[in-house]
């Protein structure tokens, strides 16, 4: 099982963690990850950038993710990570 908190402090918020969330939300079902994935909110991170919304796969903070570069940080980060979380 892996955790995936995204900041929703205001920062984060302003720069589309709402959407980001559906669309995590959309992919987790999508894909039936419901028992293999859980997904949280978290107020700021303390990693506030200039673009995009910061989001914490198992401990590792990935800063920067918009709804434009979402499906390479899906396929990139998050997919790999369930299969590491599978196999150990």
């Amino acid at each position: 099982m892996i955790f995936i908190e995204v900041c929703v402090g205001s920062s984060c918020h302003i720069k589309g963690s709402p959407r980001i969330v559906e669309l995590l939300q959309d992919k987790i079902k999508q894909n039936q990850l419901e028992d293999e994935i859980v997904l949280v909110g978290a107020f700021c991170s303390g990693r506030c950038n200039r673009v995009g919304v910061t989001v914490t796969v198992d401990n590792q903070a990935y800063v920067g993710i918009t709804p434009e570069g979402f499906g390479e940080f899906w396929e990139r980060i998050i997919l790999p990570a369930v299969e590491k979380a599978k196999g150990a």
